[in-house]
């Protein structure tokens, strides 16, 4: 029992210490992104196109893999699955509350059009109560895909033995762990919530996951320049280098 107490101890002091060296910019972005881009994935975007699936969770989805990119290379790998899984936890208890106020009786501000108040306010409470399914497809495809983009990010990088901390290194390790992230997360929810609630077939969730990662892509390659400048400003001003120390002691123990 005390060997378990001290190895939540120990654990907890890690967490506060990463929590104090990490950029509180990197965490707000991450936690801002998971939690919008789950809450604007309930309004499709029209395409024009029968095979191209989109939703506005796109706008924000970039941003929470490139949170990551940003944290797994500055960081760590531990550090990246450690942030997401916060992300996760803090999203659900978000969620939580989205939940407990659209059951508090009320009246949105936006359903007062004259006739369509009552429709207008439930669909209100629909969109931030959420369905416990799509909540469940999303955490569990969010939480896989971070891991993975995480893994493949810091394995990708250590590929890089001229110049690691080059432009060229950050973009090719942040696109292809994107690249396959956003894939597998959008894979994931398609099976998970898609192919069973909503009748989508192997095909339609393929094509979806596909062309879903490719537009996120664009998004990533286009704001890429700016995770890298801020990259370097955290190594240039050794923001996070109380994490890194007490990395390298730990490793150094253990050899």
């Amino acid at each position: 029992m005390s060997k378990l107490k001290k190895v939540i101890s120990s654990f907890f002091k890690e967490y506060a210490l990463l929590m104090r060296s990490c950029h509180p910019f990197v965490i707000a972005m991450l936690f801002i992104s998971v939690i919008g881009m789950n809450l604007l994935a309930n309004k499709s975007i029209n395409t024009g196109l029968d095979w191209l699936a989109l939703d506005c969770g796109i706008i924000l989805s970039w941003l929470c893999f490139l949170a990551m990119d940003i944290t797994t290379k500055r960081y760590g790998l531990k550090a990246g699955n450690i942030l997401a899984i916060t992300a996760l936890v803090v999203n659900l208890f978000v969620a939580l509350i989205f939940f407990i106020a659209s059951i508090i009786p009320g009246e949105w501000s936006q359903s007062y059009v004259e006739g369509s108040e009552a429709v207008l306010n439930n669909a209100f409470d629909e969109t931030f109560k959420g369905t416990w399914y799509i909540i469940l497809g999303s955490s569990v495809a969010f939480i896989v895909s971070a891991i993975i983009n995480n893994v493949l990010n810091w394995s990708l990088g250590k590929l890089f033995k001229r110049n690691p901390d080059g432009f060229v290194a950050f973009a090719s390790r942040t696109y292809i762990s994107t690249m396959i992230g956003q894939f597998v997360d959008n894979l994931v929810f398609a099976l998970i919530v898609s192919r069973n609630f909503f009748g989508w077939t192997y095909v339609q969730c393929l094509t979806c996951a596909t062309t879903g990662a490719v537009a996120e892509l664009l998004f990533e390659i286009v704001f890429s320049p700016l995770g890298y400048r801020f990259c370097r400003y955290l190594e240039k001003h050794k923001i996070g280098e109380e994490w890194l120390e007490y990395q390298q002691e730990k490793k150094a123990d253990l050899l």
